[in-house]
């Protein structure tokens, strides 16, 4: 892999993850599904373990840079991350040890990019409805306070489908704010970002120090994200700024358009991954010996 397509993925990857407050996965794993399929080795269903771990450690360094924007811009919710970070924690811990189960083991983490896919087509309807509907707060209004124990859950669902999908949790964590919590879309960004650092920071520790699980090299995954962090650093932070210079419908046009294309790309080469290593295992299923009979 050349450093010019990483570092073109990190960079759109900053900008938006800073933008909308998820981190950079969204982008970088169905960029890098989509590179590494017009490669002579293709995408393969183990390759999703390996891109979900150099995601998950991308993670934290698109969105401490956002961070600094949402803090100038007074937008992040004390009362909020205060809860939302550890439960967070907890849930990327759980997720990441499902994504490592045997339902996904080595060519069926196919199925986690899938499973992706029918998150983002809820999140993608919500949001249109939202669009044509007046902002839950007035403009300037504070955000009623938010109960401790629905923080927790946001907190833990968001952790669960980061830890699970190797993506920051900023897809899940923002509509959750928006709908169990009823805080604004640019408050629910900011308190999102402030979370995937240390949510993301943990999760990816634990990803990767389990990759050998799926016959990966932990020296892989530093690798490429290694090649995707510098200018995914540079993006996140102008997208963080951003996010509270455009207006409420444009935000919401970008972030619809953003994962409709997403959903397209990740299930369409996911699909044919597994289509792929069935035609391959195949052979083998039929050149195996008949049972035999008393």
């Amino acid at each position: 892999m050349n450093f010019v397509i990483p570092g073109i993925i990190g960079l759109v990857a900053g900008v938006l993850g800073g933008l909308l407050g998820i981190g950079g996965s969204l982008i970088i794993i169905p960029a890098l599904i989509l590179y590494l399929s017009y490669t002579a080795a293709g995408y393969r269903g183990d390759d999703q373990h390996l891109l979900q771990a150099a995601a998950m450690i991308v993670n934290v360094f698109v969105a401490a840079p956002s961070v600094l924007a949402h803090w100038k811009a007074g937008a992040i919710m004390r009362s909020v991350v205060t809860w939302l970070i550890p439960s967070a924690v907890v849930g990327i811990v759980t997720g990441v040890a499902l994504s490592n189960s045997s339902v996904f083991a080595r060519e069926n983490g196919a199925y986690l990019a899938m499973i992706l896919c029918g998150f983002l087509v809820y999140v993608m309807i919500y949001n249109a409805h939202r669009m044509f509907r007046p902002p839950l707060l007035a403009e300037g209004e504070a955000p009623p306070p938010a109960a401790p124990a629905r923080v927790i859950c946001a907190g833990l669902v968001m952790g669960v489908f980061a830890g699970l999908l190797g993506v920051g949790g900023g897809a899940i964590c923002v509509p959750i704010q928006q709908i169990a919590l009823k805080i604004p879309l640019r408050r629910a960004i900011a308190n999102s970002a402030a979370t995937i650092p240390f949510a993301s920071l943990i999760g990816a520790v634990h990803k990767n120090l389990t990759l050998a699980d799926h016959g990966v090299a932990i020296t892989d995954s530093l690798l490429l994200a290694a090649m995707l962090i510098p200018t995914a650093v540079v993006g996140s932070y102008f997208g963080g700024r951003l996010t509270h210079v455009l207006p409420r419908r444009v935000l919401r046009v970008i972030f619809i358009l953003f994962l409709a294309t997403v959903t397209i790309l990740t299930f369409t080469k996911a699909r044919k991954a597994l289509d792929r290593s069935q035609a391959l295992s195949a052979p083998a299923r039929q050149a195996a010996p008949a049972p035999e009979t008393i």
